[in-house]
């Protein structure tokens, strides 16, 4: 798949999750929507009820994450936060909460339908230091040097130009600026087969990069202190329910143990010297 079929096979399915949960629904399909239990283990059971209290119930039913970045980062009062592809802006309101009145929360989406859904949430959060942008992630709309924290909940995995996001994160923070993202990594070979489903990669799995090129991007982009830590591992049992949607589910004993979601940080350094510097 090139970067603009994979870009139009997720921007049409998120835009298709974001039209359920306007109509009443869940933003899963078939029958694990109707289950009322989640998604699958990727996306199920990431927020602590307390979290999220006060939040638009259409914020939470629209989220498709693989993890919770604003409880693993250190947000503080009057820093600016970045989400990469913020879909029903979950993420931007919990960290709209932790970086308070005086700090703001940007969330950049692509999707029309889930940049709507965003706004709606705001305007129900009263969140007047959120502010929702139209962009993709490989392209961020906002200033050099102009974020203090950037966030992602299970979407740069889903990006077919990695180093072109990473590079992008690296330039808006500001030098000393933290990435602390959620996402799917893998360990180990995966089968060509998983690689290749289209409906994988809106699932976060196929296009998900293994731990150590995860690192080897990071540093590519400038980044220092990096660190990669699994916060929920995927056993068979995890991912025959996933594969099975998609038909491939045979080889899912193949996948065992190799999908885990992790948080991943590193820091932009403060005398900065990485490619994305003195532009």
């Amino acid at each position: 798949m090139n970067s603009t079929d994979v870009r139009e096979v997720v921007k049409d399915k998120y835009g298709q999750a974001a039209l359920r949960v306007n109509q009443g629904g869940s933003s899963c399909c078939g029958a694990t929507a109707a289950s009322g239990l989640g998604c699958d283990p990727i996306t199920s059971n990431l927020y602590d009820p307390v979290q999220t209290r006060g939040l638009p119930e259409q914020a939470v039913l629209a989220s498709l994450g693989c993890g919770n970045p604003t409880a693993l980062a250190q947000l503080n009062p009057g820093e600016v936060v970045l989400d990469l592809g913020s879909g029903g802006g979950i993420d931007v309101l919990l960290s709209a909460k932790r970086v308070g009145p005086s700090g703001k929360a940007y969330g950049v989406d692509m999707t029309a339908e889930m940049l709507a859904l965003a706004n709606e949430n705001k305007r129900k959060a009263g969140a007047d230091n959120v502010e929702f942008l139209k962009g993709e992630i490989e392209s961020i709309p906002l200033p050099d040097s102009s974020v203090d924290v950037v966030v992602s909940n299970c979407v740069i995995n889903l990006s077919a130009d990695k180093d072109r996001v990473l590079r992008e994160a690296f330039r808006v923070l500001k030098p000393g600026g933290r990435f602390a993202v959620s996402d799917v990594v893998t360990r180990g070979e995966i089968n060509d087969e998983i690689r290749k489903s289209v409906l994988l990669w809106v699932g976060c799995v196929a296009g998900a990069l293994d731990e150590d090129d995860y690192s080897a991007k990071l540093v590519s982009a400038g980044f220092e202190q990096i660190a990669i830590e699994p916060t929920r591992v995927y056993r068979v049992e995890d991912a025959r329910e996933f594969l099975a949607c998609s038909g491939v589910d045979a080889v899912a004993p193949q996948v065992d143990g190799k999908f885990m979601s992790a948080f991943v940080r590193a820091v932009k350094p403060k005398a900065c010297c990485g490619p994305a510097c003195c532009s």
